[in-house]
């Protein structure tokens, strides 16, 4: 048996039933069962979500990507930083990165003015981050795998030189 096969038929649509997996992967019903019973209680899978096409309802969210650059000291390290600033629900994601800065955050609010705010009092004046970028996000066009868009054709004119 396969977790891995599992696993990313979870990823590409958790809405599936433990019948249809074990009909795509071969195993049994059971099997099956057992497989994500195993991978919910080590942790693997941590829980399951909707995506969410933002620009389709009325009450649109406003979302950023917010780049931190970090100082450590002797007390402090990259896991201490991550705990104080995960434990925000406006945070819907946060990677420490490599490149030009050390972590790489998601925000989320109901406003520009919200999330601003929200970076400001709550994330630049923790000590050890020295700079914050914000990106607010215009347009999504991929989330998690799954393309957004009306399902037309590109009508742009082609162009050969």
């Amino acid at each position: 048996m396969s977790e891995r096969e599992v696993l990313e038929l979870l990823r590409e649509n958790a809405r599936y039933s433990t019948a249809d997996i074990a009909r795509m992967t071969d195993l049994e019903e059971d099997e099956v069962e057992a497989a994500i019973e195993e991978l919910e209680a080590t942790g693997v899978v941590r829980g399951y979500q909707a995506v969410v096409d933002w620009d389709k309802l009325e009450d649109e969210r406003v979302r950023a990507e917010v780049e931190l650059n970090v100082r450590l000291d002797r007390e402090t390290g990259y896991d201490d930083i991550s705990q104080r600033l995960a434990r925000f629900p406006q945070v819907k994601a946060l990677r420490l990165v490599s490149g030009d800065y050390d972590f790489d955050m998601e925000v989320e609010g109901d406003s520009i003015r919200e999330v601003s705010q929200f970076i400001s009092e709550k994330v630049a004046p923790v000590p050890e981050i020295t700079q914050t970028v914000t990106h607010y996000v215009m347009t999504s066009y991929k989330e998690n795998g799954i393309e957004f868009g009306d399902g037309e054709d590109d009508e742009r004119l082609s162009f050969s030189p």
